[in-house]
């Protein structure tokens, strides 16, 4: 039988995560529904590009990411777009007059269903502090464009957890998906 027809088993199901077995896979699977995150790609009026410092328990570290959340998991029937804008709001203290989602695909296909949308955030303004729900600690860091991948690599060498991801939404900052520039 291939893996995709056999009957998966859940062996743990916590509030947002369950594992699973189907055949000889082991994986994760999001529960809320669409299994779907957002990372923001923001840049202010001053042309600083926000990127969010936390403790990621999984990594026993900080990491450096944009800001991000699941799409979904305070109000099921919310859009991609309200989630991105409402995460960056809280994460950051930012908000956005526009989201556009510029591409979604998955976290890690290997391991996990989870699946990630790029939102652009444009027409950014500074509605508050920032810092996360009451369940997080976040320090928010306004880094110039013009050295943000540079930033990053510091930080990299710090001992910061860094995702890939963050050089993929810094390219998308000026590019279209198509590689031709964004006007």
């Amino acid at each position: 039988m291939n893996e995709k027809q056999s009957e998966p088993k859940i062996v743990y199901e916590g509030k947002y995560q369950r594992m699973v077995v189907r055949g000889t896979w082991e994986y994760c699977e999001r529960t809320h529904p669409g299994g779907l995150a957002a990372i923001i790609i923001a840049v202010t009026p001053e042309h600083n590009v926000l990127f969010v410092e936390q403790f990621r328990v999984p990594l026993q570290s900080k990491t450096i990411e944009m800001p991000a959340g699941l799409v979904g998991d305070i109000h099921a029937d919310e859009s991609i777009e309200t989630s991105a804008i409402r995460e960056l709001e809280e994460e950051t203290g930012w908000t956005a007059e526009q989201a556009e989602v510029l591409l979604i695909g998955p976290t890690s296909s290997g391991s996990s269903n989870e699946r990630i949308a790029f939102v652009r955030a444009t027409g950014l303004r500074k509605v508050g502090d920032g810092g996360g729900d009451a369940s997080e600690k976040i320090t928010v860091h306004e880094v110039p464009q013009v050295s943000a991948a540079g930033w990053l690599a510091a930080k990299m060498q710090e001992g910061y957890g860094m995702d890939p991801k963050l050089w993929a939404g810094l390219w998308l900052i000026d590019h279209n998906l198509d590689g031709s520039p964004r006007e």
